[in-house]
């Protein structure tokens, strides 16, 4: 049964981050205790992605496109060749990148001896991730822009009259920036119901809990006023991930609000909130007692 590989592969991804967290003395741990449910979700059952095309262990940076520089290259192709039937992933919150790493990993699209590259010089395993990492298409280290790029990736597919959608995979405190609202005001102008969006709403973001710095009110009633078809969900529910995942709205975009648990799999870190963002240790003692605590639930 699909929803048993999903488990498989949201457990390998919180493992996997859960390590290198403890091995590194810090890392975006919340981010895979939120997202790794809906994320193993999109890719092992909901969208359609054809192979990985690209090398198993990914390649060093080659510098940036540009038309002297032959060899510069994306991270798409760990998502599989740009069919007109297939489905293309943006990554938006490029401080997931780890997490997106680690997906790839379970998912077979990428070597485990890959994340041993993480973040190092001369690497394109970047910490935030950019155009030339693994699974990133696009440059978004600074938050929202990545759906007004796929925004125009789906209007030119939509132009070609492909059958692919376009997935974009935003943080909910991009919800606070207003390159996200003029973006879905293109997306309901020119009709982008190719457009399909999940929004981590974990309610945290750099500076503590998102209530505190700024509260967004009622997410799926602004979504809805500016045309997009809003689905709240519980992100840890793969069955209501993906059947909201099987939508096509008439038209705009599909937005599926996941609301999840920064400390999902992990009660252990409930004693940092409100600052959960990136998890550093102060003492070899905090990491000890941190590392304890969540192996027992994850192993």
């Amino acid at each position: 049964m699909w929803q048993n590989e999903v488990k498989r592969v949201a457990l390998g991804i919180r493992r996997r981050v859960f390590e290198h967290t403890i091995k590194n003395n810090g890392g975006y741990l919340s981010q895979a205790c939120s997202s790794a449910d809906f994320l193993a979700t999109l890719y092992v059952k909901t969208m359609n992605l054809g192979p990985s095309i690209a090398p198993p262990i990914p390649r060093p940076f080659a510098g940036p496109p540009s038309a002297n520089n032959p060899n510069s290259f994306t991270g798409a192709g760990y998502h599989g060749p740009k069919g007109p039937e297939l489905d293309r992933f943006f990554i938006s919150p490029a401080h997931y990148a780890l997490v997106i790493y680690a997906a790839l990993v379970e998912t077979g699209r990428m070597a485990a001896e890959g994340l041993e590259m993480f973040n190092q010089d001369g690497g394109s395993v970047e910490m935030i991730g950019a155009e030339h990492s693994p699974g990133m298409e696009v440059t978004t280290g600074s938050l929202a822009q990545g759906l007004s790029m796929a925004a125009g990736v789906a209007l030119a597919r939509k132009l070609k009259k492909e059958s692919g959608r376009v997935w974009v995979f935003l943080s909910d405190g991009e919800l606070q920036e207003g390159q996200t609202w003029e973006a879905f005001q293109v997306i309901r102008h020119y009709n982008l119901n190719n457009l399909a969006i999940i929004v981590d709403v974990n309610e945290q973001q750099c500076d503590g809990a998102m209530e505190s710095v700024l509260s967004l009110g009622n997410a799926a009633e602004k979504l809805a006023a500016f045309g997009a078809d809003a689905i709240e969900v519980d992100g840890h529910d793969i069955e209501a991930v993906q059947k909201a995942g099987k939508t096509r709205p008439e038209n705009g975009a599909l937005v599926i609000l996941a609301k999840t648990n920064p400390c999902q799999c992990m009660d252990h870190l409930e004693q940092r909130r409100p600052r959960l963002h990136y998890v550093r240790f102060k003492s070899q003692e905090e990491a000890q007692a941190l590392e304890a605590a969540i192996r027992k639930q994850l192993y």
